[in-house]
């Protein structure tokens, strides 16, 4: 008889928890949806006044501001602009912490929408548009949305929420430090010690509803590639009395492709070596005594990494050789490969198809873009999933990507964003609350 007592009083248990889940799962959701329309109006406001990396100087006094109002616990100036907000729940629990990055792009808008970025300002020496050109507009809307959506609820949550509003994503301007890991030099993932952390990206070419994670290696390791090649200036109609670094240039552009093409075993793992940026001469009948060419490295293997850095030197040193001319390489390692962990992504995929729906969450492919969430992920174990924002029935060839000026989102996407990470939240507390000190 006192067995059957034990046995019943956990079952009685396990039913009262799994309820009051259920309970907190549908407090969120009708929270998230009653936000809405401000959520809107958050990422609007955001889109039409964006700031570069490590001047978001208004969009934070506005995140700050909001958290507050909340009774969220606030330290600004993380990172140069960086905000954290901290909520401490109702009942003992782990730290989780959530991310959202802030800044915009040197890109001038064509979409024509009535809070279309009309701000204008110089980037490496251009006059250029700013724009939110990746959607961290909606990121920071989101977390927002999520700040006062589980700040209303603090009661019953079995742990503390660490809110991270990231500056300089997209990099640090030259000679400033920024972004995760200048967050992480100034300790935001102690005081409390973080034990996880979530963040999305919202993605133009996923439709809108549905939500896209992979296990392990998600997004490319990126390095900065800086060749300068040298040659002997002379006028254009007598090329012979010279050496020409345009030509030598191309050359050494022709030759870096071989190295995904013909070096590399892409069974393995893909990568890419891409030159986009080439400066060099400035009259059309005058071959310059120089030229500078900048490009981007994407890999996702420690091993292939290191080969791609050498077959780079390799080539444009030899090469520039070849035509008498000089090549010196410099490579700046950026950001690393961004893991998700892989049994905390399989523990909380069922979380997401919860909120989304089994049918709309899929596994995809890595992809070959670069994000700093990687720093974080290397301190706790983290989980970084996309987030879809592609007008439903759209072709995917039709849509914009990210960094373009056409750059468009259905922001139908907000809502489904503050659940999925206020679900992830909960759903993580509650799976390891006996972890728990």
């Amino acid at each position: 008889m006192r067995l059957k007592q034990i046995l019943l009083a956990g079952m009685l248990a396990g039913c009262t928890t799994g309820y009051a889940q259920t309970a907190l799962s549908t407090k969120i959701d009708q929270k998230a949806q009653s936000l809405e329309k401000q959520l809107v109006t958050w990422r609007r406001d955001f889109h039409q006044n964006p700031e570069l990396g490590n001047r978001e100087f208004k969009t934070a006094e506005k995140i700050a501001s909001h958290l507050k109002q909340l009774g969220i616990e606030v330290q600004t100036g993380v990172g140069h602009t960086g905000v954290v907000g901290l909520l401490k729940g109702g009942k003992p629990g782990l730290v989780v912490a959530l991310r959202a990055d802030m800044d915009a792009l040197p890109v001038t808008e064509r979409v024509d929408v009535p809070f279309k970025s009309t701000v204008v300002t110089e980037f490496n020496g251009q006059k250029t548009g700013v724009m939110h050109a990746c959607g961290h507009d909606t990121h920071i809307s989101i977390l927002m949305g999520v700040a006062e959506v589980l700040s209303s609820m603090k009661a019953d949550l079995a742990g503390t929420v660490k809110f991270i509003f990231q500056p300089a994503e997209e990099g640090a301007p030259t000679g400033e430090e920024g972004g995760a890991a200048l967050m992480i030099k100034e300790h935001v993932l102690e005081n409390p010690k973080v034990d996880a952390i979530f963040g999305l990206h919202i993605d133009s070419q996923i439709e809108v509803g549905k939500i896209g994670y992979k296990p392990g290696p998600t997004m490319a390791a990126v390095d900065i590639l800086t060749i300068d090649v040298k040659g002997k200036q002379t006028h254009g109609a007598y090329p012979w009395s010279g050496i020409d670094p345009i030509v030598t240039s191309a050359q050494i552009i022709n030759s870096l492709q071989t190295i995904v093409s013909r070096n590399l075993n892409l069974t393995q793992a893909p990568a890419v070596v891409t030159i986009g940026v080439i400066n060099g001469g400035i009259r059309q009948n005058i071959i310059p005594e120089s030229v500078k060419m900048i490009g981007t490295i994407r890999t996702f293997d420690e091993s292939m990494h290191t080969f791609v850095h050498k077959r780079i030197n390799d080539i444009a040193t030899n090469v520039a050789e070849s035509a008498g001319a000089s090549a010196k390489v410099n490579i700046e390692i950026l950001y690393p490969v961004t893991v998700n962990n892989v049994p905390l992504t399989e523990s909380m995929i069922g979380t997401l198809q919860n909120v989304a729906r089994k049918e709309n969450v899929m596994l995809i492919n890595a992809k070959t873009g670069a994000e700093d969430f990687s720093y974080f992920q290397q301190k706790v174990p983290g989980l970084f999933f996309f987030l879809g924002g592609m007008p439903k029935g759209k072709n995917v060839a039709d849509a914009a990507p990210h960094h373009t000026p056409d750059f468009y989102l259905d922001e139908s996407s907000l809502v489904l964003g503050v659940r999925s990470l206020s679900r992830l939240t909960t759903d993580y507390m509650e799976k390891n609350k006996t972890k728990a000190k």
